[in-house]
């Protein structure tokens, strides 16, 4: 191994392990209260070597959905691949990856829905905000590929297959937020799972032709 490339393996080591300690502390503490130095604290890192990697807290945090993307993305291109399943059958796997990816993290996953809707988009790097964009097309181009095939099968509605990804993307995102903002409530109770698949399930009965 070269000396270029045993630095950058070192390079990337050392990002993960400060992910890993970010993931720690932003579950122990809630992405709000935590700092750049309590994540160099549980790195065993000072803060100024967290600063040769990231260059602060909300750029740190959008490394950690772009690993969330690509986990979805994996799924969802798998699924989009398999030509032995039904509509119907993709639909639910669909489902299922969705929810998935809520308990691969549901922390990052909320923070992601509200870093996609504000201000915290300014403070990234070009180059993070490009790696978003297309992790996110991808996602969006393989759920638009199932209602497409369902739309030339005459089993959904004539729309824009986009369209209803975009739709079917947000009304995931808002019941994962609204059912977060109900543990408040009910005392920290999880209805998501079959809240989920009411959501869904209402919304393939919309679709159908």
């Amino acid at each position: 191994m070269g000396i270029q490339e045993r630095k950058e393996r070192e390079r990337e080591q050392r990002r993960q392990q400060i992910m890993v300690a970010a993931l720690r502390v932003f579950s122990a503490k809630g992405f709000n209260k935590s700092t750049m130095e309590d994540i160099a604290t549980e790195a065993e890192l000072s803060p100024g070597t967290l600063y040769l990697y990231f260059r602060n807290k909300d750029e740190l945090f959008a490394s950690l959905s772009l690993r969330m993307l690509q986990f979805l993305n994996i799924r969802l291109e798998k699924l989009g691949k398999d030509r032995n399943l039904s509509v119907k059958k993709k639909y639910q796997i669909l489902k299922q990856a969705l929810y998935d990816v809520y308990d691969f993290d549901p922390l990052v996953l909320i923070n992601m829905f509200h870093l996609q809707s504000s201000e915290t988009l300014k403070n990234l790097s070009d180059e993070l905000i490009e790696e978003i964009k297309a992790l996110s097309r991808k996602s969006l181009r393989a759920m638009a590929g199932i209602f497409d095939e369902g739309i030339k099968q005459k089993l959904f509605i004539e729309r824009h297959p986009t369209a209803m990804a975009d739709s079917l993307w947000a009304l995931f995102s808002g019941m994962v937020l609204w059912e977060e903002s109900k543990k408040i409530i009910d005392g920290g109770k999880d209805y998501l799972k079959p809240t989920l698949d009411l959501a869904f399930e209402i919304f393939w009965r919309g679709i159908q032709a």
